[in-house]
């Protein structure tokens, strides 16, 4: 018998085709003769085709697992997941509090940072006190990076070389969130680690990205398909084991389930890794990264997918012990 998987993708977000593209591939590598795939497109007004999924339990919608393929805000952030928390149904990825925590790059920090996880010094600035010569004189040593809080795909990101571009880069990010990240440019290299799983997460071998740009940016990561990537990434034995440490802790720390992509820099000057950020619906189109790195492991892209709705499924199984009323 088949299972009915119905992939939620579009939204709402600055990131609305880089999520078509990564549900199309998902839809494609689907096993016709184990799913029967139902899209389920959000588009950029929010409108919902062919309907809206319920937020009611115990309701046939048609379906028996459903695939978030929905980047950034309004799907990655933990909305989503709530509303499928309320319908009941087992979704791929994570939770509510993982996808809203590690949206947040502030809140992902902080909950890594009392961890006892390497995180770059950075401050927050709100939309309505975007004072450029503060954030300057917080953090005097540049290159600084300005980024909204709660965005992916390095979508309303500036690399800030002096104090006289920090207003255009605040008023840049502030367009796309009211909380921004001013962040110590951390001058080094650029890795990615996939981590995969629920209560015994794995990572993956990590890959090496090498940005044709100034960073790795929207363009760069989508668009002029000039930036290089090195699988596996050249580091030591030593070095690839603790980014896999590191992109566990991380996952964990934020209480993810299913899959997550943990982003890190190494600093040339110290040899130490920070932890950049994590994604929870990590890019799945034909370059991302993710299935990418763990195909390298041993998982091509169709038996990602298969397990991913097996941690899916399980979840939603174990949840049944619990009680919600007394």
């Amino acid at each position: 018998m088949q299972i009915r998987v119905a992939v939620l993708y579009g939204g709402r977000s600055g990131e609305h085709e880089i999520s078509v593209r990564s549900a199309e591939s998902i839809m494609r590598a689907l096993d016709p003769d184990k799913y029967d795939v139902l899209p389920y497109f959000i588009g950029k007004d929010g409108r919902w085709d062919p309907r809206p999924i319920l937020p009611e339990p115990g309701v046939d919608q048609g379906f028996d697992v459903v695939f978030p393929v929905l980047h950034g805000t309004f799907g990655e952030d933990g909305t989503v997941q709530g509303l499928l928390e309320l319908a009941d149904v087992p979704y791929v990825g994570a939770g509510v509090l993982a996808s809203s925590v590690s949206m947040d790059k502030d809140v992902m920090k902080r909950v890594c940072r009392e961890r006892g996880l390497p995180i770059g010094e950075y401050i927050v600035v709100w939309r309505n006190d975007l004072d450029a010569e503060r954030v300057c004189k917080a953090l005097p040593s540049f290159p600084l990076f300005v980024k909204p809080a709660n965005l992916g795909s390095s979508v309303g990101i500036t690399k800030v070389r002096s104090c006289a571009g920090m207003d255009a880069a605040l008023r840049l990010a502030a367009e796309y969130d009211r909380k921004i990240l001013v962040e110590r440019g951390i001058v080094g290299r650029e890795f990615e680690c996939s981590v995969l799983g629920n209560e015994e997460p794995v990572a993956a071998t990590p890959c090496e990205i090498l940005p044709s740009q100034e960073f790795y940016d929207y363009d760069d990561k989508y668009l002029l398909d000039q930036a290089k990537t090195q699988l596996p990434a050249d580091l030591t034995e030593a070095q690839t084991a603790e980014v896999r440490r590191l992109a566990v802790e991380c996952y964990q720390a934020v209480e993810c389930e299913g899959m997550a992509r943990v982003d890190f820099l190494l600093e040339a000057a110290t040899g130490k890794f920070y932890i950049n950020e994590i994604n929870t619906i990590p890019g799945f189109t034909s370059i991302s990264m993710y299935p990418k790195m763990w195909e390298y492991s041993g998982l091509p892209y169709a038996k990602l997918v298969d397990r991913l709705i097996e941690l899916a499924l399980a979840r939603q199984q174990r949840k049944k012990a619990t009680r919600f009323t007394r």
